[in-house]
């Protein structure tokens, strides 16, 4: 401690590149924070989504290849099917289209929450399955748009009624939540009864079936024997858990792992190379100041570990302050990336990142300054 009015003189000899050097670890620490809390975004919505919950689709493509009504009750009959729910989706938007929502169709039946991630309360559920015009909304857009139980709610989508008209009118019965962290908030739950028979064309058709099963052990025993049933039929499926398609869809950005450390490892090269230049440049005008230091006893030890000090406190502290921005942009991202979060470790990897830039950058110029010989170093003043 008897040194660090040293040390703190030293790092404001020039308070205009200790700034310089101070913004730029901080901005490459937000950068580092930023990017590990997306990773642990991404990876706590693959670890929470459900294996023992199977999506049956086509084969051929998801969205656009539906498949018939017709196949509920032979998925139903397959061993280990908990429950088998029908499910069409859609698209449309609230007065505006930078409102969009999405438009989930399901099939109120006796149980149907089973194979949902859906947490809905009994009378809601009631409710839903009562009314032909029903709509449970996300407590999200309920908060958003300023709707309650009982207001009629008129929605613009891309799928035109027997009348001709593509806005659908709904009544809302009730509010829900999705453990699903990787789906979007945006959406609205209807009767897929009023859907199917209000529509122009499509009648009958889902987009695919949400399975539950009794033991999460049988999943993928379960899913093969779907896909058995309608192999090299006109409907063949292919059948999936929430955790599988979780994974690809983190698979088709390619190596997530593998594209955060290249940025910050580009980042943390060019910070390093900047900040051991500016070092450099420090020690070598400081020539004269070092020298006294030592004519007054301090020893090569001494003055070594005075650089270190200097470039250590500005490179953990702003790595601080760089990881802290980090962590209140999380509450605000997480609104559109759900799961965001700063582990412990990432902070105390960041701040372990911080000190070895620091030793890295310093190790060269305070070495010079502890080899500094008096009477040359002086000779030049």
């Amino acid at each position: 401690m008897k040194y660090l009015p040293l040390v703190w003189s030293g790092i404001w000899r020039k308070p205009g590149r200790t700034i310089l050097i101070f913004l730029q670890v901080t901005v490459a620490f937000v950068l580092f924070g930023v990017l590990q809390g997306l990773k642990t975004g991404v990876q706590h919505a693959v670890d929470a989504a459900r294996a023992d919950l199977l999506i049956v689709h086509s084969r051929q493509d998801f969205l656009f290849s539906p498949l018939p009504l017709g196949l509920l009750a032979q998925i139903r009959s397959v061993p280990g099917v908990k429950a088998a729910i029908p499910v069409e989706l859609s698209g449309g938007y609230y007065q505006k289209q930078e409102n969009g929502m999405g438009i989930v169709s399901v099939l109120a039946e006796k149980g149907w929450t089973d194979a949902f991630t859906f947490a809905i309360a009994p009378q809601y559920l009631a409710a839903f399955a009562s009314t032909r015009t029903a709509a449970l909304i996300s407590e999200f857009d309920a908060q958003k748009y300023g709707w309650k139980i009982g207001d009629h709610v008129p929605l613009v989508t891309r799928v035109p009624q027997k009348n001709g008209s593509t806005t659908w009118a709904f009544d809302i019965v009730g509010t829900f939540t999705d453990s699903d962290v990787a789906v979007s908030r945006y959406k609205i739950l209807v009767n897929y009864a009023y859907w199917d028979e209000g529509r122009a064309s499509g009648t009958g058709d889902v987009n695919h079936f949400n399975v539950a099963v009794t033991d999460t052990d049988q999943a993928v025993a379960v899913a093969d024997a779907i896909d058995r049933r309608f192999a090299n039929s006109s409907h063949e499926t292919k059948t999936e858990s929430l955790r599988e398609l979780a994974q690809q869809q983190v698979q088709q950005i390619g190596d997530l792992d593998f594209l955060i450390r290249a940025v910050v490892g580009a980042v943390l090269a060019a910070l390093l190379f900047a900040t051991a230049t500016m070092m450099m440049q420090s020690v070598r005008e400081r020539t004269p100041e070092l020298a006294v230091l030592k004519t007054v006893g301090f020893s090569d030890r001494s003055v070594f570990f005075l650089v270190l000090a200097e470039a250590g406190v500005v490179c953990i502290v702003a790595a601080g302050c760089g990881l802290a921005l980090a962590t209140l942009v999380f509450p605000f991202a997480g609104r559109f990336v759900f799961g965001l979060g700063m582990p412990r470790l990432t902070i105390a990897a960041g701040l372990a990142l911080a000190a070895t830039v620091a030793l890295v950058s310093a190790a060269v110029p305070a070495a010079r300054a502890a080899r500094l010989r008096i009477v040359t170093a002086l000779a030049e003043r």
